[in-house]
């Protein structure tokens, strides 16, 4: 079974809603609960586990733990000199377990993020779930496979290069 996986759902009105898109991933760390929760937990650490072509820069970030309201905005260049303004707000924080974040406003005409984490196995399951659906429906379904999920799988390869590096990975 794959560890990433990107699937399609068509919406029920397709002609006012747009295709929902999933991306799924699960990564093993070898580290404690408390320390993939403190790394995790700050989003000052998106810096470092997202690719620097992405031109990903936090623009306002109250706080440095992340916290149950907070609203965070960033910059992103979508194309070489094209930035896009993205504010997120994290929904729901359960401390130590799991959070997500939602996009108010940004490249995305829906994001909603989950992390979870789970001690398992002398380390920790890691997971991302995404939902997102793209602007100007039909024309932003034709970029999605284009554009916009290659990128996506590009910027969670990424991160798990990143974290494996960082953290290790599951002893063979």
């Amino acid at each position: 079974m794959p560890t990433s996986l990107i699937t399609c759902t068509p919406a029920i009105f397709a002609e006012t809603l747009p295709m929902i898109h999933t991306l799924a991933q699960e990564q093993f760390l070898p580290i404690t609960l408390t320390e993939a929760w403190d790394f995790f937990s700050s989003p000052r650490n998106l810096d470092e586990i997202t690719p620097d072509d992405l031109g990903f820069k936090i623009v306002y970030q109250p706080g440095e733990k992340m916290y149950e309201g907070q609203i965070i905005e960033y910059r992103v260049m979508i194309l070489p000199g094209i930035w896009l303004p993205w504010v997120t707000e994290i929904k729901a924080v359960e401390e130590g377990k799991s959070f997500f974040d939602e996009q108010r406003f940004g490249p995305y005409k829906f994001w909603h993020h989950m992390h979870s984490f789970e001690e398992k196995d002398g380390g920790v399951l890691m997971k991302d779930l995404v939902h997102y659906a793209l602007p100007l429906w039909p024309f932003g379904e034709i970029g999605h496979g284009i554009f916009v999920r290659p990128k996506l799988e590009k910027i969670f390869g990424f991160r798990k290069e990143v974290l494996e590096k960082r953290f290790g990975k599951r002893p063979e």
